[in-house]
């Protein structure tokens, strides 16, 4: 999905401890993830290696150009075209893909530098990658630390050694992109191992980069490639002098702030050329991060948890050098006093799930907005760093100027903005499809949640009148929910209902123009996550309530739509789990008092769009969205509002999980007696007490203790 990419900084608190051990081993948790899981189809990760929240993602490239290769890779593709040093993992738009790579032996055929590869020597775990290029006869190894990546080709064949370095290619949305890509480039070649310079480039974002590459061996330059028409930045074919079965290491640093802040990163972060050292070293990385939740399960259930968590933390990106200077949104230098500055993530998406896990599994402490490489792209609707933070405030972290930060959320929730035209919002209690020409709904309905969320800390700060202010702006999705379809349905500034109304037609953010963001009438229409049982109320009650939900899940029309609709995918009737929307609503049965057809649809949903192999996702992963719902639905419960901390009971999906918590303390969820069969909950305890009614709080997780599941092959009242 196209997504609003933010900034927020944050402070990461210490790891709860060491890797568990096992038999005096420790347990390598690592050995459960498999990069390889999203690869394919739309799921847009990578397998490449990179650090926990790294700063470089080195990962190979199998083609460009198209929607398919937002992460660069296709696990469908037999061919690579090198190893770039940056990547998004899961969004529905291209960017990065900075300094590719291509190691090759001799002559390219037809000026096309790219190699078939076998694929049964392809490898992928955390922090490592392999592969065999069989045109070229040559293997390839990458690892990497927070800001540095580091390559290792071993070339078979007794010709040439060589290297393309390509300072123009990035992962674009479409090929004649990649011309217009750089916009200014420089680069030094000042002695026979090293290579510097910066860049200057734009597709999603425009932004600045700086490089040093080192190799443990002297190159000389075979070949010179003049840029191309309309293009900026050069091409080098590299030639070294080895033996058959020789390798060369190459050693890259990428700063936002200078060529010295990279040269710093290389000489303190990986200053000798011992590969399998930083590789182990990163492995460890991952291990203890992992390590934070035991899951007892099946291998494939195992699989499918960890590489969720591992997609989860691939981001955000600390994009700050050593000594913590970045670039910022308006292009100034700033220092970050922790030297931490993180970055790149989707908050259209992961304020629903993965922000709040991430308040679970790695507490942070947030004062800003998240960013794309520490810039704003304006490319999704609502203010949804808003939720993120209040939701932080509201469970108790306090490392940051409350006041500051809620004055800066309540004048971008009042001064009109690029996303938010308010005088217009407030003036109709809505936004106009003929005065917003786009997305009419969707921006109405995701900024009342914003609203709510600006009330709630107004409230928790004692402001007064504030709170009553965006409490009623909250209650604005009413005024577009039409009582004859019970449908979220446009309005014009006349009050008019549009007409014609196709309900299953899906618009799209960017290219269809209509009234809803990447979804539909019938998708859109639960988007009421902060006053769910007002919804409830203008639907009819619970039982209408319930069986408008069943149609939802039921209905399988479709109505054809200009543009771009991809990412509409995962679908149970008109219910779209590949894309977030969607994502609470089999959560919603509880309240109507029939949860065991929530409790039914979270197994259809696991059985059916989370699958432990390459196409096993059912839509890009979006920064960890997707892997975050599965890990909440999985430990049986989801934050249907994601903020203030009540996760709403689902059914979970693993025989055990253990949350390893701060300050020592564990929260244990058990799930007796499940089974294929047994897929209905029978009853709840919270520390040996049955839980009355179907929510816990982030209090009882955090605290430490049990949720224990009873379940059952019938379906519980």
């Amino acid at each position: 999905m196209k997504k609003q990419i933010l900034y927020v900084c944050f402070a990461l608190i210490p790891l709860a401890g060491k890797a568990v051990k096992e038999n005096d081993a420790p347990i390598n948790y690592c050995r459960y993830v498999n990069p390889f899981i999203g690869n394919a189809d739309n799921g847009h990760t990578f397998p490449g290696a990179c650090a926990p929240f790294g700063m470089i993602q080195v990962s190979p490239e199998s083609g460009n150009g198209s929607w398919r290769y937002c992460s660069g890779y296709n696990f469908e593709d037999d061919s690579i075209a090198g190893f770039a040093q940056n990547h998004l993992n899961g969004t529905g738009c291209p960017d990065l893909g900075d300094i590719l790579m291509f190691p090759f032996s001799g002559e390219v055929s037809n000026n096309t530098y790219k190699s078939k590869y076998d694929k049964s020597t392809q490898q992928a775990f955390p922090g490592y990658y392999k592969v065999h290029l069989t045109d070229f006869d040559v293997d390839v190894e990458v690892t990497a630390t927070q800001r540095t990546a580091f390559h290792r080709y071993t070339f078979k064949k007794n010709i040439p050694a060589r290297l393309l370095i390509d300072m123009q290619s990035g992962i674009v949305g479409n090929k004649e992109e990649i011309k217009s890509r750089v916009l200014s480039a420089r680069l030094y070649k000042i002695d026979n191992k090293t290579i510097i310079g910066s860049n200057e480039v734009k597709v999603w974002v425009q932004r600045r980069f700086f490089y040093i590459i080192k190799f443990d061996k002297p190159y000389s330059v075979k070949k010179e490639i003049s840029a191309q028409k309309g293009e900026k930045a050069k091409r080098l074919i590299l030639e070294f002098d080895i033996q058959p079965g020789e390798s060369i290491q190459a050693k890259v640093a990428i700063s936002t702030v200078s060529i010295d802040g990279a040269i710093a990163s290389l000489n303190k972060e990986n200053p000798k050329w011992d590969f399998d050292k930083v590789r182990l070293a990163t492995q460890k990385q991952w291990n203890n991060l992992l390590s934070r939740v035991e899951v007892s399960g099946t291998e494939d259930e195992k699989t499918s948890f960890y590489t969720s968590l591992y997609h989860l933390f691939l981001q955000p990106n600390n994009i700050a050098d050593l000594d913590g200077k970045y670039r910022g949104a308006n292009d100034s230098i700033f220092t970050s006093p922790n030297r931490d500055y993180y970055s790149t993530l989707s908050l259209w998406d992961t304020y629903r799930a993965a922000h709040p896990l991430y308040t679970i599994l790695i507490p942070e402490r947030v004062n800003g907005i998240w960013t794309l490489w520490g810039k704003e792209n304006y490319c999704m609707i609502g203010n949804h760093a808003i939720p993120v933070i209040v939701d932080a405030y509201l469970k108790g972290f306090k490392g940051f100027d409350a006041e500051q930060a809620y004055q800066a959320i309540k004048q971008s929730s009042s001064v009109s903005h690029l996303n938010s035209d308010w005088e217009t919002y407030m003036k109709y209690g809505y936004y106009p499809f003929d005065i917003t020409k786009r997305e009419s709904v969707s921006r109405t309905l995701e900024s009342t949640y914003d609203d709510y969320c600006v009330a709630q800390m107004a409230k928790a700060l004692g402001k007064t009148d504030d709170y009553n202010y965006f409490i009623k702006r909250s209650n604005f999705y009413k005024n577009l929910f039409d009582a004859d379809t019970k449908l979220m349905r446009g309005k014009d500034s006349k009050g008019n209902w549009r007409k014609p109304f196709f309900p299953f037609q899906l618009s799209h953010a960017s290219t269809s123009g209509g009234d809803y963001t990447e979804g539909n009438a019938w998708q859109y229409t639960w988007h009421v996550q902060h006053d769910i049982p007002g919804l409830v109320n203008l639907i009819g009650g619970k039982k209408a309530f319930a069986a408008k939900l069943d149609s939802l899940f039921f209905l399988t029309i479709s109505t054809k739509n200009t543009g771009f609709i991809f990412d509409v995918t995962g679908l149970i009737g008109q219910y779209a789990h590949g894309n977030e929307p969607s994502h609470h609503i089999a959560y919603l049965y509880n309240y109507a008092d029939q949860s065991w057809k929530t409790q039914k649809l979270i197994r259809e949903i696991f059985d059916r769009f989370y699958l432990a192999k390459p196409d096993g996702l059912c839509g890009n992963d979006d920064c960890g969205q997707m892997s975050a719902w599965y890990v909440f639905s999985s430990m049986g419960f989801y934050p249907v509002n994601p903020v203030g901390g009540d996760y709403v009971i689902g059914a979970p999906q693993i025989q055990k999980v253990v949350l390893r918590l701060p300050d020592k303390k564990t929260f244990t969820i058990e799930a007796k007696g499940l089974s294929k069969e047994n897929k209905y909950v029978q009853s709840v305890q919270l520390n040996g007490k049955t839980l009355e009614g179907f929510i816990i709080n982030h209090k009882d997780v955090m605290n430490g203790g049990s949720l224990v599941f009873n379940m059952t092959d019938h379906h519980v009242q």
